[in-house]
Parts: C-alpha cells; sequence; structure tokens
C-alpha cells in the first residue's frame, strides 16, 4: 500500500511541526544560557558501538546491513553516539565539555505490528568531563529550568542512586544477583518471595525496594543496612546533592534507590521527571551519571566522567496539549504580493524580496496568478495575511490591509 507509511512510522503535518518546534525553541533557548552547544550525530550506528557497556538491548534497536555486511542500526538513543564521537572527533579539547542535541530515535518496540510508533524525538544534554557534586547539580537544575521554560506544572523528580544500590547487591549470592536486580527494578515483590534465599537476604532484597519516599527517611533507613566505608561516602555524597537541591526549592524530590536499570550503564545518580496527569502519571524524561562509557570508546579505554538527561518530546507535547499551550494554527503570512499584470512580475519579485530582507522574520508569500481580485482578497482572509501589496510594472505598489 504505497499511500501509507510503513508500520510503526508517521508524518508530521505543518501544525505539527510548529507545535514541536515550539517545545523544542524553549528548549534550546534554556541549553544556550547554560552554555551548552549542539551536537549532531550520525543517525546510523555500528551494532557494536550501541551495544558498548550494556546499556542498549540489541531488540530494541532498528537493525540495518551495509554492503560490507556490517552489522547497522538506527540509534536508540544519544548517549552512546555521543560518547563514541567525544572520544574520536573531539580528542584534546578541553573538559568540562557542554553538548545538546534535539533530534530524532528510534526504537523497536514488541507491539510493532499493531503500528506502535518506533520513531521518537527527544532533546537532552551531555555534560562531559566532570564527575563531582555540582556538575550533578548543575544537570538537575537545567532540568528544573527546561520545564518551568514550558510553564510545566505538578512535576517531581524522582532520585536514585546506582552506585549505593549496586554495593547493596553485593551480599547476595552471584548466580542470584541479577535476577534480584530485575525484581528490585520491576519493584517485583512477588519474585523476590519466590527466589531460594534466606530469610535475612529475602529482607534485605525487600528493604532495598521499599527504599523509596521523602528524603531524610530513605537516607535514614539506607544508613542502618550496616554499610562499608565505600558505601557510607556514596550516601553522604547523595545526602550533599539532596541537601543542595531542596535548598533551591525548584522542585518535589521523590529519594528512591529502588530506581536501578536492568542494564549496566548508570554509574552514580539516575532519575527520572514525572508529570502528574488525570490521565495518572507520565514520564517526560530521565538520565544519569555514566562514568565509566566514553572509556568504552576511548582508543587507550580511558575513562571520562560524564552526565546527561533526554526529554520526551512527544510526551511534553501530551502535558503541554491539556494545558493548551501550544500554538492551535501554523504562522499566518504578513504579506501577499500581487503582480496586477503580467508586466508587473519582475516588479513584484523584487518588492517581495526587499519585504524579505527586513531585520525581522516577515512570511511573505508570492501569488501565483489564475486568480481575480476578489479571489486573492478571500485566500488573504481565509490564510490570515496581513497585507495585500499589489504592484504595478513600473513598482508603484497599493497596499490594503486585511481584517
Amino acid at each position: 500500500m504505497v499511500y501509507q507509511p510503513p508500520a510503526g512510522a508517521r508524518d508530521l503535518l505543518p501544525l505539527d511541526v510548529a507545535q514541536k518546534c515550539w517545545i523544542e525553541n524553549r528548549l534550546q533557548q534554556v541549553f544556550h544560557r547554560w552554555g551548552y552547544h549542539r551536537i549532531i550525530t550520525s543517525t546510523l550506528e555500528r551494532i557494536d558501538t550501541l551495544m558498548a557497556g550494556g546499556a542498549i538491548q540489541r531488540s530494541t534497536v532498528i537493525q540495518l546491513q551495509n554492503a560490507e555486511d556490517e552489522e547497522l542500526g538506527l540509534r536508540p538513543e544519544l548517549t552512546a553516539s555521543i560518547a563514541r564521537t567525544a572520544v574520536t572527533r573531539m580528542a584534546g579539547v578541553t573538559y568540562p565539555q557542554r553538548l545538546y542535541y534535539n533530534t530524532n530515535v528510534f526504537q523497536r518496540t514488541c507491539d510493532y505490528r499493531r503500528n506502535q510508533p518506533q520513531e521518537f524525538y527527544q532533546a537532552g544534554v551531555e555534560l562531559l568531563g566532570s564527575g563531582g557534586l555540582l556538575a550533578d547539580v548543575e544537570v538537575l537544575l537545567l532540568l528544573a529550568d527546561c520545564l518551568q521554560a514550558l510553564s510545566i506544572n505538578n512535576w517531581y523528580l524522582i532520585l536514585g542512586e546506582a552506585g549505593v544500590t549496586q554495593s547493596l547487591l553485593q551480599v547476595f549470592p552471584a548466580n542470584l544477583r541479577n535476577q534480584v536486580r530485575n525484581a528490585i527494578a520491576h519493584l517485583d515483590r512477588v519474585a523476590i518471595d519466590n527466589l531460594p534465599l534466606t530469610e535475612e537476604l529475602r529482607s534485605r532484597a525487600t528493604t532495598i525496594l521499599d527504599l523509596r519516599g521523602n528524603s531524610v527517611d530513605v537516607l535514614q533507613k539506607v544508613s542502618s543496612l550496616d554499610l562499608d566505608a565505600p558505601q557510607q561516602e556514596a550516601v553522604n555524597n547523595l545526602k550533599s546533592l539532596v541537601e543542595l537541591l531542596e535548598n533551591q526549592g525548584n522542585f518535589l524530590l521523590i529519594l528512591d534507590l529502588s530506581l536501578i536499570q536492568t542494564f549496566d550503564y548508570y554509574t552514580g545518580i539516575s532519575f527520572e521527571v514525572v508529570s502528574d496527569t488525570e490521565a495518572g502519571a507520565r514520564v517526560l524524561g530521565r538520565g544519569g551519571r555514566y562514568d565509566q562509557l566514553l572509556g568504552q570508546y576511548h582508543p587507550q579505554g580511558d575513562n571520562i566522567p560524564g552526565i546527561g538527561f533526554a526529554l520526551f518530546i512527544e510526551d511534553l507535547y501530551q502535558i503541554l496539549s491539556c494545558y493548551q499551550q501550544l500554538p492551535q494554527k501554523t504562522p499566518p503570512s504578513n504579506w501577499l504580493v500581487v503582480a496586477e499584470n503580467n508586466q508587473a512580475y519582475d516588479a513584484a519579485f523584487a518588492y517581495a524580496q526587499k519585504l524579505r530582507n527586513s531585520t525581522h522574520l516577515v512570511r511573505v508569500e508570492m501569488d501565483l496568478g489564475g486568480r481575480d481580485a476578489e479571489a486573492i482578497r478571500q485566500y488573504a482572509r481565509d490564510r490570515s495575511i496581513a497585507q495585500i501589496a499589489w504592484v504595478k510594472a513600473d513598482g508603484s505598489t497599493t497596499i490594503e490591509s486585511n481584517n
């Protein structure tokens, strides 16, 4: 069926694009104000690039193959591509590097035959070369600034610490550790109950799963778990981060040490930003710290710390649509230039170009002929074009406001 897009694909019409750009432009202004520069990476990547660090599941990648039989995939996210670019194409730069992106990603889903989307849009940042507390705070405050720029309210931040959670899992037998980890990641109490664990270890797994809520309470609970010195240091760092964030007063914070991914990607804080809607909670974005990922691509294996986040444009769109903040129509043209006869074409094109050369954006359409004066006026009214310029062959012009 040549008249239909493939399953999971879609077209964006002019109004869709205007609404998408409304969101992206506001995010881009925030990124610029914080000193971030845009990076554009390849849509196609080698599968081994995408799989490095265990961050991507092969089943989620839309795969291709080139003439050399290389396994290629459409990028399902940007962090791996930016990490590869940073350590190869940007070798020798001064750190920290503040980078942002605004692009499409492709993710295969189990329901793709049911026409579920496989192409998505994301905007986000990567802060490379700084591993300290202040870098974590910067990225989270930048995230809050993005949501404020979009006038999104009723959102909260779920903050985890992958390093702390991973270290708490070390007491479990090696052959069961991944199963415990997956159960915690999916908040699956039944799975924990069915694992062959001692009562002490089962209780510990349940405690980790319940490390969620008010930051004071969660930090008190985790401190009661008989931590070793490195674990206590990580918890102290998390406490300092929480205090800095809460002192800013920009957002509601939920501390969740059960927030853990099922792959080895984040090495420090990880987080999700969630908005409450009438239809339930909606995840608007997520991110975290990945201090060992860039070493997967570095020619000498050198690790470069990194932290970033991605905001999901489609989910932001759904929230903003509820608030009725998005444009409801495409921007109208400011001018319609009309050549009064065949001899006036040169003068009309010249006048239209003069208008377009304004220091401000001016949208100028040329009438393409074949309509009488009343039909031209009706077209201008239908399109909400503010002014019509009737141009004669000698260049003289009559301006008509379209009220």
